[in-house]
């Protein structure tokens, strides 16, 4: 990979933000010194518990769809031009099968979408990863009850399939032209010596890997989830030994180390955006049951009731915060606990776990600002509107 030079003109923006941020603010202060100490500790959280067992394998799943996943299959089951219904349908269900937090969706939306993916579909398996967690709606069916976890289940298909037709029709054009420009694609050969069986093999095994591994508990909500749970390393295991002896049997060196660099590239591009989207949460908002400059308290307040307003401040502040996997129950249960409505609670809930600061970085980097705004845009705005919607109903 190229090595791209600093513009000038960015330097000294940088350089000047810095010294504006050194200038101003008073670091000697206890909301800021705590806030600048949950910024470190949720990138230290961050780090422990997702970027070893939950980046680091979507990266290299994400490296093996650029370089092996055979580019035709890709644009004829998810490119713009490819039937709705079975384009949305796989996007929605592969997300719904990986149940991934926003950040860890990310270099797998990256793959698909570098691949030939249209921008619908893809987008569509960016919102439904994270947001349609089969674990995480049935407990919200346990612990908020049949109404707020049922709206969050209907909600979460029906945006993820809304959202990527909305952008699919937006920049449809833009999408097209993309497509022609061959340049994006890599250029190895696809699937070189290997079958249809043996890449699928190849590839689930990774998948395997990736969603075992991360597997979590259900608290004994669960039985069969929990039985899983304990089971999760046998099973990471077994995929393991599936990966290890695709490696060895069905790939050749060189075809191993364009694999090895693209996922180092992917890591390059991603990891930055990353940390600093984390560090920024961090200070803002504070890692769950903890203060930093915004506190939670001050959010649960604007929230106790189902006006627009309560609506579109809790539609943004999920999309702010991140939330790793099945997070967003127990901090939700907080802020009901102290006074949100259900109304604003639906629309966290759907905002949330597809969105976050770290994600709106590393997605403004692939798709530019424009397509990024609109999506964020849409997700807020729907989020809003089915919580506000929500909350009349069940008021």
């Amino acid at each position: 990979m190229a090595d791209k030079k600093m513009s000038p003109n960015r330097a000294l923006a940088i350089m000047t933000g810095v010294f504006i941020v050194a200038y101003f603010v008073n670091f000697e202060s206890p909301v800021i010194a705590r806030s600048i100490q949950e910024a470190f500790l949720m990138l230290s959280e961050y780090a422990r518990q997702h970027v070893i067992l939950c980046l680091v394998p979507a990266m290299f799943i994400a490296g093996a769809i650029t370089v092996f996943l055979n580019q035709q299959a890709v644009i004829k089951y998810l490119g713009p031009d490819a039937k709705k219904p079975v384009a949305y349908g796989v996007a929605s269900v592969s997300g719904a099968i990986l149940a991934v937090c926003s950040c860890t969706v990310l270099p797998l939306f990256k793959g698909i979408y570098k691949k030939g993916a249209g921008l619908g579909p893809a987008v569509s398996f960016l919102y439904s990863g994270p947001a349609i967690n089969i674990l995480a709606i049935v407990l919200s069916y346990k612990v908020f009850g049949w109404e707020l976890g049922l709206a969050r289940m209907i909600g979460a298909v029906v945006f993820s399939i809304v959202i990527g037709l909305i952008m699919h029709l937006i920049f449809k054009k833009d999408d097209e032209q993309r497509l022609k420009d061959s340049a994006m694609f890599s250029a190895m050969d696809e699937g070189e010596g290997r079958s249809l069986g043996q890449m699928a093999i190849y590839m689930f095994s990774m998948v395997g890997i990736l969603v075992f591994i991360n597997w979590a508990s259900s608290s004994g909500q669960s039985p069969i989830w929990d039985a899983i749970y304990h089971s999760k390393y046998y099973i990471t295991g077994f995929f393991a030994v599936v990966l290890i002896y695709s490696l060895i049997k069905w790939f050749k060196s060189y075809e191993l180390k364009e694999w090895v660099i693209e996922t180092r590239d992917f890591s390059l591009q991603i990891i930055p955006y990353l940390f600093a989207g984390v560090l920024i949460a961090g200070f803002l908002l504070g890692r769950p049951g903890h203060d930093a400059l915004i506190p939670s308290s001050w959010i649960a307040s604007l929230v106790g009731t189902n006006s627009l307003a309560s609506n579109i401040l809790a539609s943004v502040s999920g999309a702010l915060m991140y939330f790793a996997t099945l997070t967003e129950i127990p901090i939700l249960q907080g802020l009901m606990g102290a006074g949100m409505a259900k109304g604003p609670a639906l629309a966290l809930l759907l905002a949330g776990p597809s969105l976050s600061l770290p994600s709106m970085l590393v997605i403004g980097g692939e798709l530019g600002i424009k397509k990024t705004l609109v999506y964020i845009l849409l997700v807020v705005i729907l989020s809003t509107l089915a919580g506000w919607g929500f909350g009349m109903i069940t008021s």
